[in-house]
């Protein structure tokens, strides 16, 4: 890790070295500190009730929603139940970001349990996506280290095969298996494996739990697909699967793929200028659905926020970072097709870089002067 970033446990006690401080005050009109005395402290507090709630909240619904769909048994009614629950997969799959950030509760082995309960069932690996989770938000922003939708350079972009540029640009919605076994291009690792270089050998058993978790998950479908026909996997569980991970894929790059967002090279880089390189976007009335999730630009600067106070750190830092808060209010279908076209590669040189493309769809963009 470069020389930098911010160290995991300054994240979770929300402080940052004086040498990081006083760079990132040189550079940005606000500090990570006053930032977080904008917000209500409160909004860092967890509440298990409401934490509790929400995850059995989702858990109903899926249920439910099996229990009507298996009643109906109806080829009009499977397609909605696919849509509702691959959404409510996704919901979940949120629910246990939270325990990733130990933002559910204040107690570590309950954030852990709750997390292997919210993400096992929907196949992704609990720690494993911790861990490497954990390393997108150590370097956000940073072309050499981020972990998570970060661009390849324009080289990298004119050697790629035809077949990787089809995989990267055109069918990225249903990268996320993908990147479980093989991780993002131009790095190596599995989540699965704990020799993989995502892990210390301190995280081995960590990552052996999940796997093994995973693995038994696995062979459950497997069970119920011998019993009950391929059929039965198609319409419970993997068409809605699916839907997960399109879910997964499009929000996610969406938070990091904007013409406007800056990329770093080398000491240019900092935590904070990293931490405000995503963008809100509006889901509309599906927001609440999974938990505010396009609330991003709070939850990078302070991941131990819980979900449900992102909208009130949201507001309280707003007048803080003025011009330099990025959101987005446009329909999510234009910001997709937007940034599909105009966000291809960066240049192969510069501190701070930003997107660019060929493509004829591309406009003209503002970009801030202090990043």
């Amino acid at each position: 890790m470069p020389s930098n970033s911010i160290p995991a446990n300054s994240l979770n006690v929300l402080h940052l070295p004086s040498s990081q401080s006083s760079e990132d005050y040189t550079k940005l009109p606000f500090t990570l500190q006053e930032l977080k005395a904008a917000i209500p402290p409160e909004c860092f507090q967890p509440n298990l009730g409401k934490s509790l709630f929400y995850f059995f909240r989702d858990i109903l619904i899926i249920c439910l929603l099996y229990a009507v769909a298996n009643y109906l048994d109806s080829w009009f009614f499977w397609p909605v139940f696919w849509l509702m629950q691959g959404t409510m997969f996704w919901a979940l799959f949120v629910v246990g970001h939270d325990c990733g950030h130990q933002s559910f509760s204040k107690k570590k082995w309950l954030n852990d349990l709750i997390g292997h309960f919210a993400h096992t069932p929907i196949l992704v690996p609990y720690h494993g996506w911790r861990i490497s989770h954990r390393t997108h938000h150590l370097n956000t922003g940073n072309l050499d280290n981020d972990e998570s939708w970060y661009p390849v350079n324009e080289s990298q972009y004119k050697e790629m095969p035809w077949s990787q540029k089809i995989g990267r640009y055109y069918v990225f919605l249903l990268a996320y298996p993908v990147y479980l076994f093989k991780r993002s291009p131009n790095k190596e690792g599995s989540h699965f494996l704990p020799s993989s270089p995502l892990f210390k050998s301190s995280e081995k058993w960590d990552v052996i739990t999940s796997t093994v978790l995973w693995t038994c998950m696995v062979a459950l479908l497997g069970f119920f697909t011998y019993q009950w026909g391929w059929i039965w996997l198609l319409k419970n569980y993997a068409v809605p699967y699916i839907v997960f991970v399109i879910w997964l894929d499009m929000v996610t790059f969406l938070h990091h793929t904007e013409p406007d967002i800056p990329w770093y090279r080398g000491e240019d880089w900092t935590f904070l200028k990293g931490a405000i390189s995503s963008i809100d976007r509006n889901y509309g009335w599906l927001n609440h659905i999974h938990h505010d999730i396009g609330t991003h630009v709070a939850h990078h600067i302070f991941l131990n926020i819980p979900h449900y106070n992102l909208l009130k750190a949201t507001e309280a830092i707003k007048p803080v970072m003025g011009d330099l808060f990025r959101e987005s209010q446009e329909p999510i279908w234009k910001s997709l097709w937007h940034s599909c076209f105009s966000c291809h590669f960066v240049p192969d040189s510069g501190a701070k870089v930003y997107y660019t493309s060929n493509s004829k769809f591309v406009k003209g963009s503002s970009r801030d002067s202090f990043l």
